[in-house]
């Protein structure tokens, strides 16, 4: 069985250093040694919460995911990575400062649950379930090839304002990552109604037996929040 755990970072020091070995051993799997987002700063940032698939036969993390509001002390790890390639990103999210906005980062699975369907889609469900606990009415977020799919299902929209049309080349010359942007993050309209339905069961309840097919895969998941 598998858990599906959201926690503050300043809370859980073990479990921070966990998932930061986790993400630094899936970059090194793709060749990147080191990226600016992968500061490991916000383990001290009190606006930061963290999600992680975690083992309970060994409590082993097996993937993971952040949620970063947006403050004066801490740039949001978009901010860090992009603003080289184009300044514009920091006045884009300023924008949103004074309504409450944030990020989604730090997103990874380890290659031993690849399949299981308890990866991405399940911890990004977890991260929109818990944004209203930070004040977020927006949020942003750095895709891969791979998952902007996920993304639009969420209900992301491509950030066309910065980069290529939304696209850079991060973290390294032959990776493209799109910034994209969730304009509501507390009704979530532009969510498929799949989705939906299932983050608002998570974000209801504080612990929860998640039971969802995916991909004809029957899963399973012990959800636990210890946000207050």
């Amino acid at each position: 069985m598998f858990r599906l755990i959201a926690f503050k970072a300043v809370e859980d020091r073990e479990r921070c250093e966990k998932f930061i070995e986790g993400h630094r051993q899936v970059l090194e799997s793709i060749g990147v040694k080191k990226v600016t987002s992968a500061n490991n700063d916000w383990m001290f940032n009190p606006d930061v919460i963290v999600v992680i698939v975690e083992s309970s036969e060994d409590n082993m993390v097996y993937g993971g995911a952040r949620i970063h509001k947006a403050n004066e002390q801490y740039p949001l790890p978009m901010v860090e990575a992009i603003e080289d390639l184009d300044s514009s990103i920091k006045e884009v999210i300023n924008k949103d400062l004074d309504a409450g906005t944030g990020e989604i980062c730090g997103l990874w699975n380890s290659r031993k649950v690849t399949g299981l369907g308890i990866g991405a889609i399940f911890m990004s469900k977890a991260c929109l379930a818990l944004t209203p606990k930070l004040g977020l009415t927006s949020l942003y977020a750095l895709f891969a090839p791979t998952t902007v799919k996920l993304g639009l299902e969420m209900g992301y929209e491509v950030l066309t304002e910065v980069g290529n049309n939304g696209t850079f080349y991060y973290p390294k010359l032959d990776l493209i990552a799109t910034a994209m942007k969730l304009h509501d993050a507390v009704n979530l309209p532009k969510t498929s109604e799949e989705h939906r339905e299932s983050i608002f069961e998570i974000r209801n309840n504080k612990r929860l037996l998640i039971k969802e097919n995916y991909r004809g895969r029957d899963v399973s998941l012990e959800y636990t929040s210890y946000i207050e």
